[in-house]
């Protein structure tokens, strides 16, 4: 499965914004499709991520209560809401997918991810 983020764009600090993950190839039925970012002179690291089929989910610290993911199956899309936006907030924001069946497992190790496509920029002023 192929997967392309899109949505991002310039907001200021307090601001929301919402990213969609587009996959092609295949149905996501028993993929995790997960959210990372890159800032600048940073590696990147895991943001958030869903199981499709159950819709278990995780987060990481820095955005829980402020970033919500959820799944469009009509569309076969990952949609990432991100309200209350912070400069740190800031980077290139990637989805890529992990098969996993019916493992209830979610990984947040991005060498487990694949179907890596061009990142979309969030960047929040403040």
């Amino acid at each position: 499965v192929q997967l392309q983020a899109s949505g991002g764009g310039l907001v200021q600090a307090g601001d929301s914004l919402r990213l969609s993950c587009a996959a092609s190839g295949r149905t996501l039925s028993g993929y995790v499709v997960g959210w990372f970012r890159q800032a600048p002179r940073k590696p990147r690291e895991f943001v958030a991520a869903i199981r499709w089929s159950g819709n278990n989910l995780d987060y990481a610290d820095s955005v829980k209560g402020r970033f919500t993911i959820s799944g469009d199956g009509a569309k076969n899309t990952v949609l990432l809401q991100m309200n209350s936006l912070k400069p740190e907030d800031t980077g290139v924001y990637y989805c890529a997918a992990r098969y996993t069946g019916f493992s209830s497992n979610i990984p947040t190790d991005e060498s487990l991810y694949k179907g890596w496509g061009q990142g979309t920029l969030v960047t929040v002023s403040s």
